[in-house]
């Protein structure tokens, strides 16, 4: 009967209680995560060339 009970309250909070972002929030939420991703790995991927150069620099290779 608890577990019943538990997807019952579940439904209840999801239908009624949580506030859904509509599509053009997620749209733009979705866009703000692509571009700070590619930003983040712009960087790693050139700290990684810059490391890369300064390591065969510094033993000669």
């Amino acid at each position: 009967m608890k577990f019943i009970n538990y997807i019952k309250e579940c439904y209840t909070e999801l239908v009624h209680k949580t506030s859904w972002p509509t599509r053009q929030e997620l749209t733009s939420s979705a866009v703000v995560v692509l571009i700070a991703s590619l930003l983040i790995a712009l960087v790693v991927w050139l700290m990684d060339i810059s490391f890369e150069n300064i390591m065969k620099f510094v033993y000669g290779i």
